[in-house]
């Protein structure tokens, strides 16, 4: 077998929309194309003793060892790969369920499709599945050590990518709330919620927490001062930075018992408690300068260590932290107790797991000291000795709630702390003997004040009831009723794209919202170009949703993206698809028309129940995509008798027609006349068919969201579009003696759009055509053929890049579909774009069309432009015959309306 491709999916994707994170392996299965499980000597046996848990598959048996039955009866290895991958994760601690298998056009070769946890703890599963099998299949077994290391290895991927307990606490809590989230690329961030809406934490800080509390609380001895001014009960000390202020410092503080610790630690670096004697202040001096220039000495008090978590001003749990420690047994010593104490699951490194695993440090050393005790003592039964000193679960310690325990006067008191310091999210330590009782009355204090506390002991407390932390969190960040997301208006289809996501742009700018939208052309927010290039896939997405200004987004989600990555947003408000072509088949193992809207249908069915599906009822492909959707659906046709439109509308649906020359909403028996197409710049002058199902399709989805139909109209009357607006889309110049017309149609659905104006033109037609290299051949055929039909001459050229293919290949296919349809027809082949277009230009008759389909469009323009006149020529018109009506109309630089230098009335 050999892996021919691994990618990760982030988003809603073609094999599934609720699962989104799926690795998606292309497996050529090489000498076992022909071989399913049951022909391989020894194979079932050699799976199931490496994986006996594998009997827990259902499959699509559906009951308890169905995948194994499948095995033993024989499958494809594509298939039982797939399952390997899930299990792995599985059995490395990941939940991953999903999976399917396809064989692809390539014999033998298989999409194998599974689930992820963690990205690259999932290529590494696909990895790790193909070699086990490999392995089976060649020796008739896997080594144990070997998946030994292998789960190993994806226990520590998993916990490399762990976003921290706290973190994954919010996120979850988010997640049930369908606040939207993404982990920014700085400082460990995370984003909820989309646009103007967002907010942001990082650990348990949040933005709403202020720079100058989070100084105090770092501020040991500050926050020290600042609560005994207020009449907080907080311990006796003082802050000395050299060894011979420590005596003074102990005599100040009252003598022993002591606490010295360093004034910038954290985690209980560096902190020793309980000194009773000057070699042990010395030591805890030198233990605590490690960790920072000054030491704080304070005096010891006696009680348990809490920590007490005030949320947005409300304590909200409450735990008693007890340090790491052993229990002895009379037999066992205290290093076996450690070794016994962290075989137990709960227990992992650093924040893996629940608990941490117990170390012995130097403080264990002391401790043992102290007690005159080393590692080989046996504890009697019964005794605790504690390893630390302090209770922090980083450390080892473990947790206990005492949340409903804690006084009234207690609450106030935490509460009262967390204000004054200023923390919006407070981690407050409090040792006392008794948290039920009031601390003026048992001698207890507040130790520190912590911003960014941990939330793992009151989530996943060893002892007593967890609290969802996180709630308070969340309902602090967007109270009751505030959203967290902008309206997504998400579009696709093989033609027309970025012109209609341009005027759904547009029209949204009429309401005041600041509008953030994608595009072929580059990523926009309000009137500014943010980044340049082909910009319709799931990064420059989440650069719009990231963005702290946008209103409302508008993007445009083309078929790359999805089968690279998925979408960039679980759900959408209305999902837009203008139709679907045969383009791009053959590429990403999409081979027919059908799978080809399967691909597209991905947009339709993100849209959440309350929002709109805007289709093109004109489609069938795109209006059978309603049986799939969990959204209400609006159609638009320019057919106003389409018997889909009119049952649809009868039941009181939503629709856009075009009808007796306007562009309608229909509602119910209502109809809501926008604009007559002939004032829409864009159709020019209702010329443009396509560009009117455009218009229509932007308008519905505007109106479905809420836009008025004012604000549309103004939209659809003011929309100019232009060779800078929108490049290489239907860009029609006027050149004085002809015109030049620059389109990206690369396909045959766009050449046939194209086609609608092209043959009504009066004049000579040259076309300069060619494609894409990495089309099938028939499709070249094809673009012969409709070329043909359209021109009166034509020249073909090639793209510099062929994109794998042999210079000229793609030339002959055209002309071969062209002498199919017209064996008389004038043609010849310049493969050299630029030579084709000055061929073309210098060609150009009186009152004739050069039309240019470019591999750079940018490159056609600057060609075009490098011949128009100085002055502009009298206008003199040229007749172009309606597409509507079949009757000619005068179009010319002098009637406005008609106008057609620099009208882009693009797909």
């Amino acid at each position: 077998m050999k892996i021919l491709k691994v990618q990760t999916l982030r988003g809603p994707n073609y094999w599934s929309i609720r699962r989104p994170k799926l690795v998606v392996m292309r497996l050529d299965l090489e000498e076992l194309a022909d071989k399913p499980s049951n022909v391989i000597p020894g194979f079932y046996e050699g799976l199931t003793e490496a994986l006996p848990s594998l009997v827990e598959h259902f499959c699509s048996p559906g009951c308890r060892g169905g995948f194994l039955s499948r095995v033993r009866e024989g499958t494809m290895m594509g298939h039982i790969v797939e399952h390997v991958a899930l299990e792995l994760q599985e059995l490395a601690g990941m939940v991953v369920g999903f999976g399917r298998t396809r064989e692809t056009a390539d014999l033998g070769t298989y999409q194998v499709v599974f689930e992820y946890q963690d990205e690259q703890a999932g290529r590494y599963a696909a990895r790790a599945a193909v070699r086990l099998c490999q392995s089976i299949i060649e020796t008739g077994h896997y080594p144990q050590e070997e998946l030994a290391q292998d789960l190993q290895d994806l226990r520590s991927l998993q916990a490399e990518a762990s976003l921290g307990p706290s973190t994954e606490t919010l996120i979850k809590e988010a997640e049930a709330r369908g606040i939207p989230w993404v982990q920014l690329s700085a400082r460990a961030m995370i984003q909820f919620g989309y646009g103007v809406h967002q907010k942001r934490i990082q650990a348990t800080l949040s933005n709403r927490t202020g720079i100058l509390a989070v100084e105090l609380a770092s501020d040991k001895e500050g926050t020290k001062q600042i609560l005994r001014e207020a009449g907080v009960p907080v311990p006796r000390g003082t802050v000395i930075g050299y060894l011979d202020e420590l005596e003074g410092a102990i005599a100040d503080v009252g003598g022993y018992p002591i606490v010295i610790k360093p004034l910038d630690g954290n985690h209980g670096r560096g902190i020793t408690i309980n000194i009773m004697s000057w070699e042990q202040a010395e030591a805890a001096y030198d233990a605590a300068k490690e960790v920072s220039r000054e030491v704080i000495v304070e005096r010891f008090y006696q009680g348990r260590d809490h920590r007490v978590l005030v949320i947005n001003g409300k304590v909200v749990a409450v735990a008693e932290r007890v340090p790491a420690h052993v229990v002895g047994d009379g037999s066992s010593t205290i290093k076996a107790l450690i070794d016994q104490t962290n075989e137990d699951p709960l227990r992992g490194e650093g924040h893996e797991n629940v608990l941490t695993k117990l170390e012995v440090d130097r403080t264990t050393w002391q401790l043992l000291e102290q007690q005159g005790y080393d590692l080989e003592t046996v504890l009697p039964e019964g005794e605790i000795f504690y390893l630390r000193a302090t209770a922090n679960l980083s450390t080892g310690g473990i947790a206990v709630d005492r949340t409903d325990d804690m006084h009234p006067e207690n609450i106030w008191l935490a509460q009262r702390v967390a204000k004054i310091i200023g923390l919006d999210i407070a981690g407050i330590d409090v040792v006392t003997p008794d948290i039920s009782r009031p601390l003026r009355e048992v001698d207890g204090v507040i130790v520190e004040v912590n911003a960014a506390p941990g939330f793992r002991m009151h989530v996943s407390p060893s002892r007593g009831i967890p609290r969802n932390v996180a709630e308070p969190v969340l309902s602090m960040l967007f109270p009751p009723g505030a959203p967290s997301r902008v309206p997504i208006i998400a579009l696709t289809g093989t033609n027309g794209k970025t012109t209609t996501t341009r005027l759904t742009a547009h029209i949204f700018k009429q309401t005041g919202q600041v509008v953030g939208y994608t595009t072929t052309d580059g990523t926009y927010i309000g009137d500014y170009l943010v980044e340049p290039g082909d910009n319709t896939g799931p990064q420059s997405a989440q650069l719009i949703l990231q963005d702290p200004t946008v209103e409302v987004a508008v993007l445009e989600s083309a078929r790359g993206g999805i089968l690279r990555s998925g979408l960039a947003f679980t759900a959408c408000d209305v999902g837009v698809v203008l139709n679907v072509a045969a383009d791009h088949l053959g590429l990403g193992d999409i081979n027919s028309i059908e799978q080809m809207a399967q691909v597209k249908g991905v947009v339709a069915e993100t849209v959440i129940p309350g929002g709109y599906v805007v289709l093109n009822a004109d489609d069938p492909l795109v209006a059978a995509m309603a049986d799939r959707v969990k959204g209400q659906i609006a159609y638009f046709s320019m057919n106003p008798d389409s018997p889909l439109i009119r049952s649809h509308t009868q039941q009181g649906g939503l629709a856009a027609v075009y009808e007796n020359g306007y562009l309608s909403i229909l509602k119910g028996d209502w109809t809501l006349r926008i604009e007559q197409a002939v004032n829409v710049p864009l159709t020019l002058a209702g010329r443009a068919p396509f560009m009117i199902a455009n218009a229509l399709a932007a308008s519905l989805a505007a109106f479905a969201q809420g836009v008025r139909i004012e604000d549309i109209r103004e939209a659809l009357m003011t929309f100019q579009a232009s060779t800078e607006q929108t490049p290489g889309r239907m860009n029609l110049v006027n050149l004085g003696r002809y015109h030049a017309l620059v389109d990206y149609a690369h396909n045959a659905h766009s050449y046939e759009a194209l086609g609608g104006f092209v043959k009504n033109w009066p004049g000579e037609r040259i076309g300069v055509v060619g494609g894409p290299g990495d089309r099938r051949d028939e499709d070249f055929v094809t673009l012969g053929k409709l070329s043909a039909q359209m021109f009166d001459r034509i020249i073909i050229k090639e793209d510099d890049d062929t994109r794998g293919r042999p210079r000229g290949d793609a030339a002959s296919l055209i002309t071969e579909g062209i002498v199919q349809v017209k064996p008389d027809a004038r043609y010849e082949t310049i493969l050299d774009e630029v030579t084709a277009i000055h061929t073309a230009l210098d060609a150009a008759s009186l009152n004739g069309l050069v039309v240019i389909l470019p591999e750079s469009v940018t490159r056609a323009i600057s060609l075009i432009n490098a011949r128009r006149p100085e002055e502009k020529p009298s206008p003199s018109p040229v007749a172009v015959k309606s597409a509507e009506n079949g009757q000619s109309q005068a179009v010319s630089e002098a009637n406005p309306e008609g106008s057609v230098e620099y009208v882009n009335f693009s797909r």
